[in-house]
């Protein structure tokens, strides 16, 4: 019976030489378009963020998990592309915001107060369509809020950015989504960057001549789970690899 198998499956390969590369071979990962996250490290790591599919960039507080949200819609937002925030606790900070690159124009913010709110706003910003990216913040919610939220719903989501160009991300302490998320990202901070007092003649800083400013924050970025391959054809981090990026402090 295996040696009869075997001789099948040999058969098989042979006819489809040429046409189709091993096709016994299982393939668990997607081909999708990849498009740049706005730092070096994290591209580097994932290939990027994927168009048409669900990720989710989790970590406890200070962990870099902003700073990786606003450099993906500075970077999406230079390249013309709508995006929409939906802010689960009213907490994003335009003025820095901008700062750091990102067009206000090219961003429609929208202001929840709880998860429901922030969900239905997914839901909505979803059917409609027309998105660069949506990104969904609820990192100010509380984890065991967030695993509430039904299985169903992290389906639907996904199922609603199958085949668009959109980039769908949700940020949380957490992961919540499990197999309905393409590519899952954990951040952890890893190291603060000092250095001293620019003036320390100042009257602020006289009566602490040691003082140090907080520069920056060094993260460390991990791949839990990757369930996509970029159309390029691009060698990304399989699951466990690892980054370490710097942020910056504005």
């Amino acid at each position: 019976m295996t040696r009869n198998l075997a001789a099948l499956r040999l058969q098989v390969e042979t006819a489809l030489a040429g046409r189709i590369a091993a096709p016994f071979t299982y393939r668990d990962r997607k081909l999708v378009e990849m498009v740049s996250a706005g730092i070096p490290e994290i591209d580097a790591l994932t290939g990027g963020l994927p168009r048409g599919s669900l990720t989710e960039i989790c970590g406890p507080p200070c962990s870099g998990r902003t700073s990786l949200l606003i450099s993906a819609l500075a970077s999406r937002t230079a390249h013309a592309e709508v995006c929409a925030l939906v802010d689960g606790r009213d907490a994003f900070d335009p003025r820095a915001a901008a700062a750091a690159g990102v067009k206000l124009d090219h961003l429609l913010w929208v202001r929840c107060h709880s998860i429901d709110q922030a969900l239905r706003s997914t839901d909505l910003l979803l059917q409609g369509g027309g998105f660069g990216m949506i990104a969904v913040d609820l990192t100010d919610i509380p984890p065991a809020t967030v695993r509430y939220v039904p299985l169903n719903s992290w389906f639907r989501f996904r199922r609603a950015v199958e085949d668009t160009p959109t980039i769908l991300v949700f940020l949380e302490q957490e992961a919540n989504a499990k197999a309905c998320a393409s590519l899952v990202l954990q951040l952890g901070a890893e190291k603060a960057q000092w250095s001293a007092a620019i003036d320390n003649s100042s009257t602020d800083f006289r009566a602490f001549p040691s003082a140090c400013l907080l520069d920056g924050v060094d993260v460390r970025a991990c791949v839990v789970s990757s369930r996509v391959q970029p159309l390029d054809g691009m060698l990304v981090g399989a699951d466990g690899s690892t980054a370490i990026f710097e942020t910056e402090m504005t």
